[in-house]
């Protein structure tokens, strides 16, 4: 006999065809169980890591690394700095920026948006909005030509397309003869963009950044300067050494200080996740338990023959150690390839079911995000896969046990 006793007899058992059709169908559903635990963790992290590289993306592809900015008369000497924080390692590009909140009018059609000052030449070195113009182009934001580039959604809420004429309101007023007035500008679109993020498409605006300053009333000055490192993940690192060596008072910020509790918050929801979906795989794994507690009594007599022929009791618990794993085993093998596929397929899938059933699973009014990504990772994969395979390993310590102290004498009895 090439193969140990206790496998040889464990895959025996496994393989046989059982007197007690229920013991298999406990087995089966055990199986099953697993399957389908396996399939759904490895889908739904797949899908929340989608889920943080595209809001991780797109985000980032709108506020960039980091900022340096100024008090609250803004940044003043940001054209002596620029220079600097562009030559400095691992910084791709550094471009001013204007921020403001205003409103917009067209017609009868009022909304609020954010209107952004940005320097057209060096706007792509820090941010993929370029990457994203449904029309227009950001050379088109001239100074004093008094152009906007609107979100695609705030264009629709205000109706009108490129060469229209918006007119912005700033929350400053002006004291005239004819009382107090609020400050407003006419502009022409120039052009949209699209992000895919409600957040963005729905309430940014872009112009020039001279016409910002004037708008603003902010002389020279500006609301900051943005950065853009070669790795992003670095930007915590690099920040706090822009920070110790500038001279003078500025606050510097990253991005996961600006969006810290939004990204904590989706690592715990995927931490939740996993401990939900494995507890899915516990109980499927458990109900090998009951599968072999069966399969223990039915075999009683075969232990007993077993270990009055000379079997040792951990030859005996042995068996139905592996009895029990390869149950776990094959069920985790198949959910781990049905997750797999339906993971690196779902992009494709999700769209499919919602024509076919004329259904929209995430609205773009409500999430961030419209479409669902994935995002499929090996390490995901080897850790589901492990976690169910020892879960299934624990579950049959307990009737292993209990079989490896049958009574030979009480077993045989009866028979």
């Amino acid at each position: 006999m090439i193969w140990p006793l206790p496998l040889f007899i464990g895959v025996r058992y496994t393989r046989a065809r059982r007197r007690n059709g229920f013991v298999s169908f406990i087995s089966a559903s055990s199986m099953l169980g697993i399957a389908v635990g396996v399939m759904a963790l490895i889908t739904v992290l797949s899908v929340m890591n989608g889920f943080e590289k595209e809001l991780r993306e797109r985000i980032l592809g709108m506020v960039s690394h980091a900022t340096v900015q100024g008090g609250a008369d803004g940044l003043e000497d940001w054209q002596s700095l620029l220079p600097t924080l562009d030559e400095r390692p691992a910084v791709i590009g550094a471009a001013p920026f204007v921020n403001g909140e205003v409103m917009l009018t067209r017609g009868s059609a009022v909304t609020g948006a954010l209107v952004r000052g940005i320097d057209p030449e060096r706007e792509p070195a820090v941010s993929r909005i370029a990457n994203n113009l449904v029309s227009g182009q950001l050379s088109d934001l001239t100074d004093g030509a008094y152009q906007i580039i609107l979100g695609s959604r705030l264009a629709d809420e205000l109706g009108v397309g490129r060469g229209d004429a918006v007119n912005l309101i700033t929350p400053e007023v002006r004291v005239s003869a004819a009382g107090i007035l609020p400050r407003l500008r006419r502009f022409e679109v120039a052009g949209t963009f699209e992000v895919d993020m409600a957040q963005y498409d729905s309430s940014l605006a872009l112009i020039h950044l001279a016409d910002a300053q004037r708008l603003q009333r902010l002389g020279d000055a500006v609301t900051g300067i943005r950065l853009e490192f070669d790795d992003l993940m670095t930007a915590p690192k690099r920040v706090r050494t822009i920070a110790g060596e500038l001279p003078g008072r500025y606050r510097v910020s990253d991005w996961t200080m600006q969006h810290r509790n939004f990204f904590r918050a989706v690592a715990m929801e995927k931490t939740v996740m996993f401990i939900i979906l494995m507890l899915i795989v516990g109980v499927a794994a458990f109900n090998i338990v009951s599968t072999l507690v069966m399969a223990v009594q039915d075999k009683r007599s075969d232990i007993a023959i077993l270990r009055t022929l000379g079997a040792r009791p951990a030859t005996v618990m042995g068996i139905f150690i592996i009895q029990g794993s390869l149950l776990g085993i094959v069920g985790t093998l198949i959910g781990t390839g049905a997750g797999v596929a339906l993971a690196l397929n779902v992009e494709t899938i999700v769209p499919a079911i919602e024509q076919l059933f004329n259904v929209q699973f995430l609205s773009g009014d409500i999430y961030l995000i419209s479409d669902l990504p994935s995002d499929l990772r090996a390490g995901d994969v080897w850790r589901i896969s492990l976690s169910a395979i020892g879960l299934s390993l624990l579950a049959t310590l307990y009737p292993a046990w209990r079989a490896a102290r049958t009574a030979p004498a009480e077993a045989l009895r009866h028979e």
